[in-house]
């Protein structure tokens, strides 16, 4: 520095309330994606097992929540430890953090920045629970998530977007999850398989989705939500980043249900809602990661392949015989991997940061960092996530017992049932012991249901017989 020279340091920043009234809704959005996810889940299962569906995820809400504020912060968000783990003793326990403390570059509290990333790290293991859907005991999952959390989800978060973490210094761009989230969950989701095994009568017995209305909704509750998972992930509203995210991510979301249905027409010969629901939510996850670097054109090219390359994905279960329950590999693994490596060949060098893609002058440096940082958290969630399936299978068993499964995993593990009518319907059919008309097949005797050998009570189409059936007895009763 030349004599006589010197300069000032730039001002630090003011706590802003608009951003941190911002960020306090994003979080609360975010927040609601993992009952969201829930219903999403639980409408894909069969009725038997719903409760245990629903469950799997409101249990992260808690688990995750408490190892958050314990250590859980602190770990991928503290001093960088080796460019691995992060750790500050003020964030156990958020016990050392002022009240108006800003995090650090940014204009919202700690706090709000500690929250926000909680409702990530809740909702991560929860997606991992659709690929394990009718045969893991409750307790064995409630350790996995507590453990997988610790070991992969909080080390991985510090990778990706903790100061230091190794591939946020190398130039990986995860916007809001591609890889940290998606990438992780659906590595983790096959890693666990491998050691389970399949369900009983899987390729053989049907396992259709018990109520597409109760999917749809959580579709839709995915979609609104995500709005704060990624618009939000800029931490503040005010250069228009997170504005351009926001576009982004309906656009690519909207590209993606019309390719899935596309592709499901000429492929299988119709337009179904399972397809519209799993391919917008595989337009989210191709966004995640790549929202805040492209344009809203590129989103649509962003949306579109991943609509079709996920909706090709949910068949190689049945090719390589992996029973991925809810396609969580097809959709979440997939479309992860797909959306962050599209980074390198859409990044636009205008929005989030200067690192152009391949189809705007950048060559392959953008895309080659991209695939560092997707296949190095594909490898370590994978086989860490099968150790731990493998250690907790030897010491209490991860699935439940075969007459469980078959019979239904919600009574045995929850003592409830999803749809309980035994107090519906009434009038001369109710006073005669004839149960009502409008009683689901859960409240009529359990027939066979023609050429499967199941019950109707596991079988929509055979419940629909049933309850015609039962129909047709009461009008004669009252006669």
């Amino acid at each position: 520095m030349l004599p006589g020279i010197s300069t000032l340091a730039a001002p630090a920043p003011d706590l802003s309330a608009a951003n941190t009234g911002f960020m306090l809704i994003c979080s609360a959005l975010v927040m609601l994606m993992t009952p969201a996810l829930a219903f999403f889940y639980g409408g894909m299962v069969r009725v038997k097992s719903t409760l245990n569906m629903l469950m799997m995820s409101f249990i992260s809400l808690g688990i995750v929540t408490v190892l958050w504020v314990l250590y859980g912060f602190s770990v991928a968000f503290g001093t960088d430890i080796g460019s691995v783990v992060g750790w500050s003793g003020e964030y156990v326990g958020l016990s050392g953090i002022g009240l108006t403390e800003l995090w650090d570059g940014y204009t919202i509290p700690v706090y709000v920045f500690a929250v926000f990333q909680l409702m990530f790290a809740i909702i991560t293991p929860a997606l991992i629970s659709g690929a394990l859907a009718d045969r893991v005991k409750f307790s064995a999952w409630a350790l996995f998530v507590a453990l997988w959390a610790t070991v992969v989800y909080f080390p991985v978060a510090h990778w990706v977007w903790g100061a230091g973490g190794w591939l946020f210094e190398m130039g990986v761009i995860d916007f809001a999850g591609g890889t940290a989230v998606h990438v992780n969950a659906g590595a983790a989701a096959l890693g666990v398989l491998w050691v389970i095994g399949r369900r009983v009568g899987f390729g053989k017995d049907p396992m259709r989705p018990h109520s597409l209305p109760l999917v749809m909704l959580g579709a839709g509750l995915l979609w609104f939500g995500w709005f704060g998972f990624n618009a939000g992930s800029w931490l503040g509203n005010d250069d228009g980043v997170g504005a351009v995210m926001f576009v982004n991510t309906q656009v690519a979301t909207a590209a993606a249900m019309l390719a899935w249905l596309a592709y499901e027409k000429i492929r299988h010969g119709a337009f179904t809602t399972l397809g519209a629901a799993s391919g917008a939510v595989a337009g989210l996850v191709a966004i995640t990661p790549a929202g805040g670097s492209c344009s809203p054109l590129g989103a649509i090219a962003i949306g579109a392949i991943a609509g079709v390359l996920c909706a090709m994905a949910v068949g190689l279960k049945f090719r390589f015989g992996y029973d991925d329950s809810l396609d969580v590999i097809g959709v979440h693994l997939v479309g992860g991997v797909a959306g962050s490596l599209l980074v390198g060949l859409f990044a636009t060098g205008g929005v989030q940061s200067d690192a152009k893609g391949l189809f705007y002058g950048g060559g392959l440096e953008q895309l080659g960092k991209q695939a560092v940082g997707v296949f190095s958290v594909l490898a370590y969630s994978l086989v860490v996530s099968a150790l731990l399936a493998l250690v907790l299978d030897r010491v209490m068993g991860m699935r439940v017992d075969e007459e469980t499964e078959v019979s239904g995993i919600d009574q045995a593990e929850h003592a409830e049932t999803a749809y309980d009518f035994s107090g519906a319907g009434g009038g001369a059919a109710a006073r005669r012991g004839v149960p009502a008309p409008d009683a689901p097949a859960a409240s009529v005797p359990h027939k066979a249901a023609p050429g499967t050998g199941r019950s109707t009570a596991q079988d929509p189409a055979a419940q629909d017989t049933a309850v015609q059936d039962t129909a047709a007895q009461n009008k004669k009763v009252d006669a």
